[in-house]
């Protein structure tokens, strides 16, 4: 049993297509950088336009806005997260076990690269894009045919498909987000207890499927 890939097929792009692509590239580095050094509120287009060495106005020929640059921060994420839920869950198994996998992705993905998880987070902007094509959307697909699948087969639950893989994505989001910036997370609050980020990590995502299974 497996997901079905929904990444967008890789096309054949011409010079100047991966030329732009490339600017595109230096330009969220930069403002990866500059957020993990500054914070939100450092980053502009202007700001942009200093550590590139463009002008603003060649910036808005790839960025209409800030929050066009936020937003492919955040598509980026959702990009190596695709590609690594599909790597994770290539070898097929259980509903329960793909989504194990599933979550755990989502979150050594987001500890690889704390920094752009938090920028992707930020400024969160009421106009998103709505295609289905983007991996953000893809990314929430594959979470939504994982559930109803393990509907499917008996192993969870019968439920609201949509706010399951909200509550899912919810409760992974809480514990990647407490990771990266609460550093001593595992230390107990008597001093006594010091659980490791993988045995928080393993009980957290068990403790959430559990909630999804038949058997519980």
């Amino acid at each position: 049993m497996s997901i079905e890939p929904t990444c967008c097929e890789q096309v054949s792009k011409s010079p100047a297509e991966r030329r732009h692509e490339r600017v595109r590239g230096s330009i969220i580095s930069a403002a990866e950088k500059i957020f993990a050094r500054e914070g939100e509120i450092a980053v502009s287009m202007r700001r942009l336009a200093e550590e590139t060495d463009y002008s603003p106005a060649a910036l808005y020929k790839y960025f209409g806005s800030k929050a066009d640059v936020f937003n492919a921060v955040r598509e980026s994420f959702f990009e190596r997260l695709v590609s690594r839920i599909e790597q994770a869950t290539s070898g097929g198994g259980s509903a329960v076990m793909i989504c194990r996998a599933t979550a755990r992705a989502y979150i050594d993905t987001a500890l690889e690269n704390p920094g752009t998880y938090l920028m992707a987070y930020s400024s969160w902007s009421d106009h998103l894009p709505q295609d289905v094509g983007t991996f953000g959307n893809q990314a929430a697909a594959q979470l939504e045919a994982l559930i109803a699948m393990g509907v499917e087969t008996g192993e969870f639950s019968p439920v609201d498909i949509s706010l399951a893989g909200k509550s899912i994505w919810a409760a992974v989001h809480g514990l990647t987000s407490l990771l990266i910036q609460v550093h001593e997370l595992g230390a107990g609050v008597d001093g006594t207890e010091n659980y490791s980020n993988d045995e928080m990590i393993n009980f957290h995502i068990d403790f959430m499927i559990k909630g999804l299974c038949t058997t519980k």
